[in-house]
């Protein structure tokens, strides 16, 4: 009976590059997860202010806002803040970009978040 020498199964080349898919991808995810959850963290803390904001003035909001993006290390700048306050709503929004970088390459991730809920007074 003969056999052929390609089915032995020691093909190393299929291996090698899953290896390097997975490296690659285990990367990025180092990079990107961190910023995406300080995103997050950031949106949440933002909705949490429109919760409690009759009280506050836009001013007091939008210094909040910086305070907490320069606790979580994101790029904010006072200008790229927007706090929008009538009797009966409340509009925050926070445009920023935060670059990844890559051996070779830098990515700019761009976040903006939007917030709009009514305010209630009890």
């Amino acid at each position: 009976m003969m056999r052929r020498s390609a089915e032995r199964g020691e093909g190393n080349l299929g291996c090698i590059l899953w290896l390097l898919l997975f490296a690659i991808g285990a990367l990025i995810a180092w990079k990107a997860v961190p910023v995406k959850v300080q995103s997050a963290e950031l949106y949440d803390y933002m909705v949490e202010l429109t919760k409690f904001a009759a009280s506050s003035s836009p001013a007091q909001l939008k210094k909040q806002i910086l305070a907490k993006a320069k606790e979580l290390d994101l790029p904010l700048d006072p200008d790229d803040v927007e706090v929008q306050k009538t009797p009966d709503r409340i509009q925050l929004e926070a445009s920023y970009t935060v670059p990844l970088e890559f051996p070779g390459y830098t990515y700019e991730w761009s976040f903006d978040h939007q917030v709009d809920r009514p305010i209630f007074i009890f």
